[in-house]
């Protein structure tokens, strides 16, 4: 198939800061699929806080280096199919990187339901909505009337967790940056009470959000905290672990986490980490759940849509600065 193919590369990784300095918008010719493949055309691009992690190492998948198209996931749409039960039109969810076009291999790509809006196959009911899901119910297990905790609580997950907390009937006090978001969390979307990190006195503040103590944390950016919340837990409680969002960009923390084994041991904590795809064997049944809480109200749904391929690297730099409420994605087309 003729035409050009944009694609942003990571020209560099970066020593401290990621800036837009670190990508290049390049143009390549269109690819063409082989016998089993799928040519695939974005449509949205999801940014997450992982994007940045991937520069720093192997995680859960290979490391990124220099050169290479950045990698990302992306809600497409099948243009030609050389593979059985994929046909144009179809929408997937691949990982296609940051460009218009990829020929990739169909085997694990899945024929994802039309909708509208179709931004909600990216965050409610894509990784975002089901991380939440997965991470406050499975590894959290929040009883009615406990306290619930959730970092970074105006973020694509964290905006989630939170609501589906109230769902549950718990006290749910989210962790946020600047007086504004805390208010949205708190006048928009139910939560009981909000701390706002940036403003000095988090150990204060988060010590009167929650009298009672933390029965739930659901940590999305480790650090400092992740400290002052590992404090402040009950005897027997949970915590769930994400992400570290805060040691993704610059550089390293002066020191880790204090407490750590001693407040786990005294406090007979768990501490899961987890990953989504640890329990898509129940993903059918939790977007089922999460579908009847959307469209009875009780679950409100927040996406930030930049648009424009061309915008993706200034997007990234800002959501790892804190500029997002709910999931940020990239229209391309």
């Amino acid at each position: 198939m003729a035409g050009t193919n944009r694609q942003i590369v990571l020209e560099s990784i970066p020593q401290g800061r990621l800036g837009p300095e670190h990508f290049r918008l390049t143009e390549t010719e269109r690819p063409s699929p082989g016998e089993g493949e799928v040519l695939l055309k974005a449509r949205y691009i999801s940014l997450d806080a992982a994007n940045r992690a991937w520069m720093q190492g192997a995680t859960y998948r290979s490391a990124l280096s220099a050169g290479q198209v950045m990698a990302g996931g992306a809600l497409a749409e099948v243009v030609e199919s050389r593979a059985p039960g994929l046909s144009p039109g179809d929408l997937v969810f691949a990982d296609m990187g940051w460009r218009d076009y990829a020929a990739l291999p169909a085997k694990g790509l899945a024929k994802l339901p039309a909708m509208e809006p179709l931004t909600h196959l990216l965050s409610v009911y894509g990784v975002a909505g089901l991380t939440a899901y997965f991470g406050l119910l499975e590894c959290g297990r929040p009883k009615p009337g406990e306290t619930v905790v959730v970092s970074a609580a105006a973020g694509s997950v964290g905006s989630i967790v939170g609501q589906i907390a109230k769902i549950k009937g718990c006290r749910v006090v989210g962790v946020a940056g600047g007086a504004e978001k805390g208010a949205w969390l708190t006048g928009e979307l139910g939560f009981d009470a909000a701390v706002d990190y940036k403003a000095g006195a988090l150990r204060q503040e988060l010590r009167a959000a929650c009298p009672a103590g933390i029965d739930v944390y659901f940590d999305n950016v480790g650090g400092d905290i992740f400290e002052t919340c590992l404090f402040a837990m009950n005897v027997h409680g949970r915590i769930a672990c994400c992400g570290a969002v805060s040691q993704y960009d610059g550089a390293a923390p002066a020191h880790g986490p204090r407490g750590v084994p001693g407040l786990i041991v005294t406090k007979r904590l768990t501490l899961q980490g987890f990953i989504v795809s640890d329990f898509y064997d129940k993903r059918e049944a939790a977007l089922a759940e999460l579908k009847s809480w959307v469209e009875s109200g009780r679950l409100k749904v927040q996406e930030d849509v930049i648009e424009g391929l061309e915008n993706t690297p200034a997007a990234l730099v800002g959501l790892l600065h804190g500029e997002n409420r709910g999931k940020r994605m990239v229209k391309v087309s």
